[in-house]
């Protein structure tokens, strides 16, 4: 079995599925951290940055959060 690479996240990553110029590239590794590809590494920071942004960016972490813990 191939081995997981843990993938930091960063606010960019997450509000880029929302962004035009960047939304291919952030759609596509969301979809690979829900399906288990890789390791999310979330930091406090990010979490605080994102609670802040639109409802839209917010529900994205939301709906990865609750995937990785299942």
């Amino acid at each position: 079995m191939k081995k997981r690479v843990k993938i930091y996240i960063d606010t960019s990553v997450i509000g880029g599925c929302c962004d035009d110029e960047f939304k291919d590239c952030s759609i596509q590794l969301i979809k690979e951290l829900k399906i288990g590809l890789h390791i999310p590494v979330i930091s406090e920071l990010t979490l605080a940055e994102v609670n802040k942004a639109p409802q839209e960016v917010q529900n994205i972490l939301t709906d990865l959060w609750l995937m990785i813990a299942q």
